[in-house]
């Protein structure tokens, strides 16, 4: 049963990360458009589905609250100020999504609010994962870095690596949707953004050698651990010849698969962690009744239910987007 729960728990963070990640960099590359035709249309590629993609961040908190309670209340007194400014920027660029299409002279405002609130939400979520690949402070169940503790020059640099991450997506995400201009100069952002991820990760994988952390040592350990980063190698490579070609649907997929590769490779490096090196899955997880409580509900019925209303949403919204749609 605690494995169930940990599967599905993987599942959720994979999916918010692809969905809610391209949605969140189209939101970042939004603030960077010119002309209000063109913002619109950047719009209407997420308008179906951008509330809905934040679902999953929901369902990865309800997991964790209900199946291991424990890693929540840990990391949460670590992670106050990065999670309420994430919070913050989403509920920000979500007001500012509906408060534009009906303002006039501050649709400026909402406009630089919808961009500075995906910022935030994209770095904080970066910075956090930093700061567990780092290591956080916990004595006796409890945790002791103090406010900031999570604030390093290593968890600022990951929270500026998953912007550049989520933008990738983001431009991928509007090549696939999107025709005419929009799509021809999107198109030419993906090589700069996809040299920015790859400086990213070289500099991480440097980083991590020169400070000898202690996931270093998994990697080692788990030789196989390197099929995933061969996975994303091979997508990066798929990926610069649907550009070369312009091919407008394969680009996001290769994306997408580079993002799970990543997610597989620091999923079983913290194997069988919950919180790196400080307490295990089984030390995390609730108590079996609950488990088996929670799996008949959650489990059997509102997980799948979830999976297919997402499956049958992004069949129905498929293609291009048309330029005549309203977005709001």
């Amino acid at each position: 049963m605690v494995m169930f729960w940990v599967a599905l728990l993987a599942i959720s963070i994979l999916i918010y990360l692809l969905l809610d990640g391209f949605d969140l960099g189209v939101g970042m590359l939004f603030g960077l458009a010119d002309g209000e035709a063109r913002r619109d249309e950047m719009l209407r590629t997420i308008a179906p589905v951008w509330d809905g993609n934040e679902t999953w961040l929901v369902v990865t908190g309800v997991i964790m609250w209900g199946a291991f309670p424990v890693v929540y209340a840990m990391l949460m007194p670590a992670f106050y100020i990065p999670v309420v400014v994430m919070l913050l920027g989403l509920i920000l660029r979500g007001v500012a999504f509906e408060f534009r299409g009906k303002a006039s002279r501050s649709r400026r405002v909402w406009d630089f609010s919808f961009a500075v609130g995906s910022f935030a939400a994209s770095f904080m979520q970066g910075a956090m994962v930093g700061a567990l690949v780092e290591g956080l402070q916990f004595s006796n169940g409890e945790y002791v870095g103090g406010t900031f503790g999570w604030l390093t020059g290593f968890s600022v640099l990951c929270g500026i690596g998953l912007c550049f991450g989520y933008a990738l997506l983001g431009v991928c995400w509007l090549v696939r949707k999107c025709e005419g201009p929009i799509r021809d100069a999107t198109r030419r952002q993906i090589p700069l953004l996809a040299v920015a991820v790859l400086a990213f990760l070289v500099v991480v994988f440097t980083h991590a050698l020169v400070e000898h952390l202690p996931i270093l040592r998994r990697w080692i350990e788990r030789p196989y651990l390197f099929v995933f980063p061969l996975i994303g190698a091979g997508a990066a490579a798929v990926l610069a010849t649907s550009i070369l070609r312009h091919d407008d649907y394969w680009p996001f997929h290769m994306v997408a698969l580079i993002f799970a590769s990543a997610f597989g490779t620091l999923a079983l490096s913290f194997w069988p962690y919950m919180i790196p090196f400080v307490i295990t899955i089984e030390e995390a997880a609730a108590p079996h009744a609950s488990l088996a409580f929670m799996f008949w509900g959650a489990g059997l019925f509102v997980f799948p239910l979830m999976l297919l209303y997402v499956a049958v949403g992004y069949r129905v919204f498929r293609g291009k987007t048309a330029a005549t749609a309203d977005h709001y």
